[in-house]
C-alpha cells in the first residue's frame, strides 16, 4: 500500500487575494491524483522569531508548533513569494527563521516559484536562505512565471497555456526529487508504504 505524496504550499504574501496564492492553487489543481498539495496560511500568526521562546526547557508558541508540524509532515515544499523592496517578505523570512534549528528542512526538496519574471533579487535571496538551511533546492523546479497583472486567480492562470506548462513541468521535476530522496533514505525498493 502506498500513500500520497504530500506537498506543502506556502505563499509569502499575507494578502487574502494574491497572485502568489493563485499560483499555488493552480499548482494544486494540476497535481496528479496521488499528490496532495496543502496550503499553509498561518504565517501571520507566527510571532517574531525569538530564540528565548525556543531554548532548552521552553515550549514554542502554538503557532510555531503548528508550522513545524506541517513542515515535518511534508515530502516537499513549494514557496511562492512576492518581492518587497528587493527582499523576501518579513513574514516569510520569520517563518523560515523558526525552522533553522529544527531537523525537518535539511534534505527537504523545495521549489521556489515566483509569479513574475521581474522579482529576481528576492527569488535568489530566498534560494540562498534555503540552501543555508540545507534544504534541497530543486533548481529546475524553481521558476519565475511571466504572469500579467490581470492573472490574479487560479482560473486565470489555468487558462494560460505557458503558465500551465511551466507549473506542470516544475511539479514533475519536484516529484522526481522527492522520489530520489525517498530512495536515498529507504533504498530502491521503498514504495512509500506505511
Amino acid at each position: 500500500m502506498t500513500r500520497d505524496v504530500r506537498v506543502l504550499a506556502v505563499s509569502g504574501s499575507l494578502r487574502a487575494v494574491s497572485s502568489n496564492g493563485a499560483v499555488l492553487d493552480a499548482l494544486a489543481a494540476l497535481a496528479p491524483a496521488d499528490v496532495r498539495v496543502t496550503r499553509f496560511d498561518g504565517l501571520a500568526e507566527l510571532p517574531a522569531f525569538n530564540p528565548d521562546l525556543d531554548g532548552e526547557g521552553a515550549t514554542p508558541p502554538p503557532a510555531v508548533a503548528q508550522w513545524r508540524a506541517a513542515v515535518a509532515a511534508t515530502d516537499a515544499l513549494v514557496i511562492c513569494s512576492p518581492e518587497y523592496a528587493h527582499g523576501v517578505p518579513g513574514a516569510l523570512k520569520n517563518a523560515l527563521d523558526w525552522l533553522v534549528s529544527g531537523p525537518d528542512v535539511p534534505g527537504l526538496p523545495v521549489a521556489v516559484v515566483n509569479a513574475t519574471t521581474r522579482a529576481h533579487i528576492a527569488h535568489a535571496s530566498l534560494i540562498e536562505t534555503l540552501r543555508t538551511m540545507s534544504a534541497d533546492v530543486v533548481e529546475a523546479a524553481s521558476i519565475r512565471l511571466p504572469l500579467g497583472p490581470g492573472q490574479r486567480t487560479a482560473v486565470d492562470i489555468l487558462a494560460d497555456r505557458e503558465a500551465v506548462a511551466m507549473l506542470t513541468a516544475a511539479l514533475g521535476t519536484l516529484l522526481v526529487a522527492v522520489a530520489d530522496t525517498t530512495r536515498a533514505l529507504h533504498g530502491p525498493g521503498h514504495t512509500g508504504a506505511s
